[in-house]
Formats: structure tokens, C-alpha cells, sequence
């Protein structure tokens, strides 16, 4: 049986199923075949599975994040941006990081913040810097998103191994913003070397311009969060509120929202919601099948006759995360591996929203790693570029982001400290 569990998935895979028709598929073949349990074992289970408060908040956020980006948020958070950098040289580039941090703090979905940034920066960047860089850098700051709270990865990867949302939506703050930091000096150093003068004079008065024009987008994430940390509502909460304001801003104070693209919002967030989902409930149904059987106990003890230190076996789990999100998407990622990994740092006392934070960057890599990052994907729709050329883009990011990868991996004081004050 444990050889079905492996090669069938893996099989099905490759055959280009569906994650959550793999994952059911496998499921009730294992269920018939080799055990005696009801098959009214599956739906019980997938219910359970999404039976959980926190993914509540999948839905509100993936709503939220559309709304914002379609009404004209994400313009005012790129022309505030601008503002603040414009007199560096690279400003172009770090105006692309900086409106990905800060949209980041408003949407859940790596791939609403590429299509929003990406849509707005491309034809300056492509003049400036040229086919490779600008398709690169798009794709690779959506990522950020992932670290930057709120983040559907990890509200996904709190409820599987049963960790704290706000502990983690916390803990990711300083690595998203040493990963945005990262991107932002190869910004810098890339325009110096091909000396490109993308300066912009930018008046104090223009400053305070787009501070008044970007108030309430700018307020967004002071909403959403202060309210979350501030002990006002829980994180699905503050989801449910996220969308109350994005409506509340873009239809009324901004005036660019009409009912008609409300509905259309609407409609997309709630397939984007069924693809997740779905996705939990098989995941729900194929790990409880792996917990009975007890692989992740035999993966404990396996890894445990391979490495007898933390440090090898983060190694380890390091390069294999990074493996599997160069394939898999990240929701699917983490709701399949949760289950199997979480056993592992437990025995060797690896801290669970530590883990979480590692979990998520290794798969926000993924996100535009080579094949099939999704951002290179998004990203190839946006501007039609060779596919090609965006590999060629994102692999300086790539090296980047493994580098601050290992930093927070073996300095947890990254993903830790702020957790002390919640």
C-alpha cells in the first residue's frame, strides 16, 4: 500500500490530473483496495476538512484583494511609491518592489498582485530596463505577497498543523521584508552597472499629492492589521472587514468600482475560492489516510536514519520544498505536506511557526521558480513575452531568494521575534 501511495499520485501527476482529482482518486483506491473502511468515510472527511473558522477567511481575502486591485487602489499605491522614490536611481525597479510590499499588506494572492503591479509598471520597466529584467522583477516581487500578512498560504498552513493565524500572519513581516530588500538591492546594483538614469523629479508637493490621493489605500493595511493586532476582531474577521472596506473605498470615495464590476469580482473570487477548497477537502481525505497507516511516523523515523541534527534535516526539508514548488502550487504544497513534515519538526523540536514561515518562502519561491512557477505564468499572459525570457529573468531573483531563505532558516529570529509582543 505504501508503494500505491507513492507511485499512483505521482502517476496521475504526471498524466496532468488535477491536484484534487489526484488526491481523491488515490484516496478511494487506497479506501477499496486495501482497506476496510467505508467509502462514507471520504465525505465525512473532506467536511471536516473545511469545517475549520479560520478558512473563512480564504474567500474574504481573495474578495478583497480583487476588489482592491480592479478599483484603483493598486494605481495609487504605485504613484505613492513613486513619490517616495523617484529621486533613487533604479526607482522604476524599486517602485515595482515597494507597491508589491505594501499591496501585499491588502491581498492574500501572489497572482492578484502580479496581474495588479504587473499590469501598471511593465511598459515603463520594459523601456528602461529592458524585455528580461521587467518580466523578471514582476515576477519574482509577486512572491512577496505570500510572507507579507495577510497570506492564504499561511492561514492554509495554520489550519493544517493546527498554529496560531495571527502568530504566523506576525512572524512573517521581517522575512517578507528582507526578501523585498533583497530585490530591491539587486535593483540598485543592476541600474548602476548598466548606468540607467530612470530618475524622476519629484517635488515635495507631489509627495504630499499622492499621499492624499493614496490615504485610504494607504489605510488599508492599517485597518486590516492594526484591527488583528490590536485585539479589535480575529483574522477571519478582519478578512470579512478587508472587504466591507475595499467596497466602502473604491464604490464610494473613489468612484471607480461599478456595481457591474462588484458582480464580476464577485463571480472570480468564488472560483478562485472552489479551486482552494476542493483542493482542501481531498488534501483533508488523503492525509487522514496517511496518518491512519502511519507514514508520517515511518517519515520521522526514516529522516530520523538520514540526519540526527536540526540543521541537516532543515537542509533537507529545504531543498525538497524547493523541489516540489518548481510543480506544485503552494495551497497544494502545504495542505499535502503539512501533514507528513509537522511530525518531523516536532521531533526534532524545529518551532512550528518557525516552520510555517520556512514552508511559505520555500513554495513563494516555487511561485517563480522554473517550470512552472505560476507568476511566470501570469506574468507571460500580461505582457505575451517568450517564456523564455522570463526564465532567463527570474533567475537572479531565484539565487536572492534562496539566500534570504537560508538566512531565515537558520536565524529564526526573523520569523520569532515579533511573535514575542502578541
Amino acid at each position: 500500500m505504501d508503494l500505491f501511495l507513492i507511485v499512483f499520485p505521482i502517476a496521475l501527476l504526471l498524466l496532468g490530473f488535477p491536484i484534487y482529482i489526484l488526491l481523491l482518486a488515490t484516496s478511494a483506491c487506497v479506501l477499496t483496495l486495501f482497506m476496510n473502511v467505508p467509502l462514507t468515510a471520504v465525505h465525512q472527511t473532506m467536511f471536516g476538512s473545511i469545517d475549520k473558522f479560520a478558512l473563512l477567511a480564504v474567500p474574504f481575502f481573495l474578495f478583497a484583494g480583487e476588489i482592491m486591485g480592479v478599483g484603483g487602489m493598486s494605481k495609487r499605491i504605485v504613484d505613492w511609491c513613486m513619490a517616495v522614490i523617484g529621486r533613487v536611481r533604479g526607482c522604476q525597479g524599486l517602485t515595482t518592489v515597494g507597491a508589491a510590499t505594501v499591496f501585499g499588506a491588502i491581498s492574500g494572492s501572489a497572482a492578484a498582485t502580479v496581474a495588479a503591479i504587473g499590469r501598471l509598471m511593465y511598459p515603463s520597466l520594459r523601456a528602461t530596463y529592458g524585455l528580461k529584467f521587467s518580466t523578471g522583477i514582476i515576477s519574482a516581487t509577486g512572491a512577496i505577497d505570500i510572507l507579507i500578512p495577510p497570506s492564504i498560504a499561511m492561514i492554509l498552513y495554520g489550519a493544517a498543523a493546527e498554529q496560531s493565524v495571527a502568530h504566523l500572519f506576525i512572524a512573517g513581516v521581517f522575512p517578507g521584508l528582507l526578501l523585498a530588500a533583497c530585490n530591491a538591492g539587486w535593483v540598485m546594483y543592476y541600474a548602476y552597472r548598466h548606468d540607467i538614469h530612470d530618475t524622476q523629479r519629484i517635488s515635495f508637493m507631489d509627495f504630499l499629492r499622492t499621499t492624499k490621493a493614496g490615504f485610504w489605500s494607504l489605510g488599508a493595511p492599517a485597518v486590516i492589521l492594526g484591527g488583528i493586532y490590536g485585539g479589535i476582531f480575529s483574522p477571519t474577521e478582519a478578512a470579512g472587514i478587508a472587504c466591507v472596506y475595499g467596497i466602502v473605498i473604491t464604490k464610494f470615495v473613489y468612484g471607480e468600482l461599478t456595481w457591474h464590476d462588484l458582480w464580476n469580482v464577485g463571480v472570480n473570487s468564488m472560483y478562485l475560492t472552489a479551486q482552494i477548497l476542493i483542493i482542501v477537502a481531498g488534501a483533508g481525505v488523503f492525509s487522514w489516510i496517511l496518518t491512519v497507516n502511519g507514514v508520517p511516523q515511518a517519515a520521522v523515523e526514516f529522516v530520523r536514519g538520514l540526519a540526527d541534527q536540526q540543521w541537516t534535516v532543515l537542509i533537507a526539508i529545504n531543498v525538497f520544498l524547493l523541489v516540489v514548488g518548481c510543480f506544485i502550487d503552494p495551497a497544494s504544497a502545504i495542505l499535502i505536506l503539512t501533514p507528513l513534515l509537522v511530525p518531523i519538526c516536532k521531533a526534532f523540536g524545529i518551532d512550528l511557526v518557525h516552520f510555517g514561515i520556512i514552508m511559505t518562502m520555500n513554495l513563494a519561491i516555487g511561485m517563480f521558480h522554473p517550470p512552472f512557477g505560476l507568476n511566470i505564468f501570469v506574468v507571460q499572459a500580461l505582457t505575451r513575452a517568450p517564456t523564455g525570457a522570463i526564465y532567463l529573468g527570474v533567475i537572479p531573483f531565484v539565487i536572492l531568494a534562496t539566500i534570504a531563505l537560508v538566512i531565515v532558516t537558520y536565524v529564526p529570529w526573523f520569523s520569532l521575534y515579533l511573535t514575542k509582543f502578541i
